[in-house]
């Protein structure tokens, strides 16, 4: 039986390569699908803009698609249309897969004013990013309803990781600014969500729907900042001002992971500790 990656960029990738190493059969649908490596066939597939081919003997799907800019019209090209594509795909031609995983996001909530927000927490985001994926959310859950397919959404942290050292380069080039009011960050390491993808969609227990894919420790930012100074040898970055144009950002909340981690999810980066040591030690993590 196949896994099929709709949307395999750097994540399906990742995940791809740990479904083949587990002896699964691959399938990757992008643009580009020469990019792929050998251990995942790759198909050329434009999900934003119709419905792609797909492999007769399908059990897994992951539909881990990216906007390709950060608009509202290239969230709902990928999120939305890409879903639909898919799913409008396998209903085209009969297939019905044991498993789909949506990769989300903890966009979907919105600021909690530092408390903690798990699977249980209404979505009620305030931006279109998180409205778009609650969207998108919505329309797998409605098409799969009542058919012998289980619905997975994965509500993935910031991802860090090999190539995603955005925060590193700022700390690094004196750029970073540590925001006036504590604001709690969270993260998950790009292969610790891949380890998540697999586990979820190839666990024998039943999945719930929802998942908050994230690491062990909500840390506040100015932590996060002070640590990867010292472990950079830069001078600690400077706090914005009360109110200041560099005291903004995403709104304060704690994601907890306990729902994932009850069902025997492993991390190898518990926290941004391990995993920005690791980035800082060139150790780029492949699958098993």
């Amino acid at each position: 039986m196949t896994v099929l990656i709709a949307g395999c960029g750097d994540l399906g990738t990742e995940a791809g390569l740990r479904f083949a190493a587990a002896g699964r059969e691959v399938v990757g649908l992008r643009r580009s699908p020469q990019k792929l490596p050998r251990q995942i066939r790759g198909m050329h597939a434009d999900l934003a803009k119709g419905l792609p081919e797909l492999p007769s003997d399908v059990d897994i799907v992951v539909i881990a698609v990216a906007a390709d800019t950060s608009t509202e019209e290239a969230y709902r090209a990928a999120y939305l249309d890409g879903t639909r594509n898919v799913l409008d795909a396998l209903e085209r031609q009969g297939l019905e897969p044991r498993r789909i995983l949506f990769v989300s996001s903890t966009a979907v909530y919105r600021d909690s004013g530092g408390a903690v927000v798990d699977e249980s927490t209404a979505t009620e985001p305030t931006r279109f990013s998180g409205k778009v994926l609650v969207e998108a959310e919505d329309l797998l859950f409605a098409r799969t309803r009542g058919t012998g397919t289980e619905a997975i959404s994965l509500r993935l942290g910031g991802i860090y990781g090999p190539g995603r050292t955005r925060l590193i380069d700022q700390v690094k080039s004196g750029q970073a600014v540590i925001p006036a009011q504590p604001r709690h960050t969270n993260r998950i390491h790009r292969d610790d969500a891949a380890a998540m993808i697999v586990h979820l969609t190839t666990m024998e227990a039943v999945p719930d729907s929802v998942y908050v894919g994230v690491d062990d420790h909500a840390a506040e930012m100015g932590e996060v900042m002070r640590f990867l100074a010292a472990e950079l040898g830069c001078p600690e970055p400077p706090t914005a001002a009360p109110g200041g144009a560099s005291d903004g950002g995403p709104g304060d909340k704690r994601c907890s992971n306990r729902r994932v981690r009850a069902t025997g999810a492993e991390l190898t980066f518990p926290t941004y500790k391990e995993g920005y040591r690791a980035l800082l030690a060139g150790e780029g993590v492949r699958h098993p």
